[in-house]
């Protein structure tokens, strides 16, 4: 086989530019394996650069089924790369395997994808090949006796692939359209509205003792006697926790009733809402 179609090879088999191909063509004696090699060992060197970078940039996939949902988030430096086809053809198996792998960072790692090589080499190769940061951020599997997952994309890029993805675990005995039809809705409300959590007294602390802090840094300077001051803290203190608690937000598609209201008028006597989990990238 001649140098360049020895090149060529290399170029289809590892997707790195001629450049480097031929380079390590040369510095193999024509020996493909070893320049594959040879290239890992540049990609690796030539990653661990990119890694100082910022990604803020990326994409979530969302995978399983109703029963048993998997979401991951894996950034990079730029909306472009984000829709790449090597990267969100990456993206997709990783988020097969993350599902398998019930989102264990560390067993995922060491996962061999179709390729035969493991996702952390994966990663390392995609880093050389694209030119950016590449790394998972946030993952999550839901998964609960006696449930209803659902989930909902917003900003799709490509199949199971967006740039916001929410599931929902609903609690009940009755696997009906209406429960599902509930859970999409649903979904798309914890989209919209982005709660904290499922009730107030479920809010993390500190998240309350920030937010307290602000409401009265801004109450401090206004003049008002102390008792009014604090009538108007419990106030608006009350009021964070409403908007933020997702049973007590108003309905994204009936604003002048609240989510609980809504479960109410399904008349399930089992429903509850069990889980949620809200991913957004840049978030």
């Amino acid at each position: 086989m001649s140098t360049i179609e020895n090149v060529k090879k290399l170029r289809e088999l590892t997707g790195a530019g001629f450049k480097d191909c031929n380079l390590a063509i040369k510095e193999s004696n024509g020996d493909i394996e070893k320049a594959i090699e040879i290239l890992r060992v540049k990609g690796i060197s030539k990653a661990s650069k990119k890694m100082s970078r910022d990604a803020k940039e990326g994409v979530v996939a969302v995978s399983g089924n109703e029963n048993k949902t998997s979401v991951i988030e894996v950034n990079c430096e730029t909306d472009f790369v984000a829709k790449n086809e090597d990267f969100t053809n990456f993206v997709k198996e990783l988020s097969e395997l993350n599902n398998e792998k019930n989102s264990n960072l560390d067993e995922l790692k060491n996962t061999k994808m179709k390729n035969g090589e493991t996702v952390e080499n994966n990663v390392v190769s995609l880093i050389a090949k694209i030119g950016e940061k590449i790394s998972i951020g946030k993952l999550k599997t839901i998964e609960n006796p006696g449930t209803i997952n659902s989930h909902y994309l917003h900003t799709v890029i490509k199949d199971n692939i967006s740039k916001l993805a929410v599931i929902v675990s609903l609690e009940t005995k009755e696997n009906s359209d209406n429960v599902k039809n509930f859970g999409k809705q649903l979904s798309m409300h914890i989209a919209a509205s982005n709660p904290l959590a499922l009730t107030s007294d479920l809010i993390d602390k500190s998240i309350i003792e920030k937010e307290e802090e602000l409401v009265t840094e801004e109450l401090k300077n206004s003049g008002k006697p102390d008792d009014i001051a604090k009538k108007i803290s419990s106030g608006k203190m009350n009021k964070f926790k409403e908007e933020n608690s997702l049973l007590s937000q108003a309905w994204v598609m009936e604003p002048k009733k609240k989510v609980q209201d809504i479960v109410k008028e399904l008349s399930i006597a089992d429903l509850k809402i069990k889980e949620f989990y809200r991913i957004k990238i840049g978030e």
